[in-house]
């Protein structure tokens, strides 16, 4: 990592369609102060970015920082145009599409603005101050709604010519024409198969065949909405259909792993995300960890095997703003 002045304070800024959360960050990637407020995106991303500059004020204040933040990151979901700085047209923000979003935050903080995508910083944080802190490069993928990741390659993000690097949930993993839609109509991608609908769906495949034996057809008798959440507890409480499920998720996600590290290998692969059933220190998340670290294995070239480290993230929520708080600490040391 490049050396820097111990004292410097970045801000970090992590929007969603609900909420946005507001970090500062020190030189060390730790927190200093947080806070999250509402989006109330139907204000417009102006008014938006000005209640966001002041509640870095108030966080500054709290914080009794003497000295003014060097530089304030930037992450939104995309699509975007990092070059140019602006959102195109976010699904969760829809009355934000087009908007030069880097400018306006510039503007409202009067500080350098470094912009990236969600997914990214949230991988970048993993890298500075979690679970990657200790590797020159690392892919994270996050599993939730649907599939997320970044890559990190000697202390960049891959952003890619059109800000399409590290699209990890669109890799595709299955070719058959009956294989899965994703959220895009693009049809057998990992996201297809390992994103939260694409797990209820696989579920829904199953007890298709009235044969199988199942306590999830007991729960959905009885009114319980078929979820992650649902499929995890049966596999816990012993149901084996579900416990498969979980493991079937875990192969098709090293699928996608192993077409990314045979791609840019790099020295670690984190997972981080809302659907990691437990995840790390619980028995079913360990189960499903220990799935794909095995799957994955398998399916390396030999030179590989036992070179790629695989493990959970660690920052949970907190990634992304974090992340976006060390890559503008990164630009600020570019120069």
């Amino acid at each position: 990592m490049p050396e820097a002045n111990q004292a410097a304070v970045y801000a970090g800024i992590d929007i969603g369609g609900t909420n946005i959360k507001i970090g500062l960050v020190g030189d060390d990637a730790q927190p200093i102060a947080f806070r999250s407020i509402p989006t109330q995106q139907e204000d417009g991303p102006g008014a938006v970015a000005e209640r966001v500059a002041a509640t870095l004020q108030e966080l500054a204040a709290e914080a009794g920082l003497k000295k003014a933040l060097h530089a304030v990151g930037l992450a939104s979901p995309g699509p975007m145009d990092l070059k140019a700085g602006m959102l195109l047209c976010p699904g969760n923000l829809p009355a934000w599409h087009n908007t030069p979003l880097r400018d306006l935050f510039a503007k409202a903080t009067g500080l350098r603005v470094n912009y990236e995508n969600d997914a990214n910083a949230a991988a970048y944080g993993e890298y500075w101050g979690g679970a990657g802190a200790k590797y020159n490069s690392l892919v994270m993928v996050t599993l939730g709604t649907g599939v997320g990741g970044g890559i990190i390659l000697n202390d960049r993000v891959l952003d890619g010519e059109h800000s399409c690097g590290g699209e990890i949930g669109h890799i595709i993993i299955d070719a058959s024409p009956t294989a899965p839609l994703n959220s895009l109509g693009i049809r057998g991608s990992l996201e297809g198969y390992c994103g939260s609908y694409g797990v209820v769906a696989q579920a829904r495949r199953i007890l298709a065949d009235q044969f199988v034996e199942t306590s999830l057809r007991d729960s959905i008798e009885a009114g319980e909405e078929l979820s992650p959440l649902l499929i995890a507890n049966a596999a816990e409480a012993g149901d084996a259909i579900a416990h498969q499920i979980v493991l079937d998720t875990a192969r098709y996600l090293a699928i996608g792993i192993v077409t990314v590290v045979h791609t840019i290998d790099p020295e670690a692969v984190v997972i981080g995300g809302s659907l990691t059933f437990g995840g790390a220190g619980h028995p079913l998340g360990e189960r499903f960890l220990a799935e794909v670290r095995n799957q994955t294995r398998q399916r390396l070239i030999p030179s590989l095997r036992d070179a790629i480290a695989i493990d959970f993230a660690e920052l949970g929520g907190n990634a992304g703003y974090i992340g976006a708080a060390g890559l503008a600490r990164a630009d600020c040391l570019k120069g």
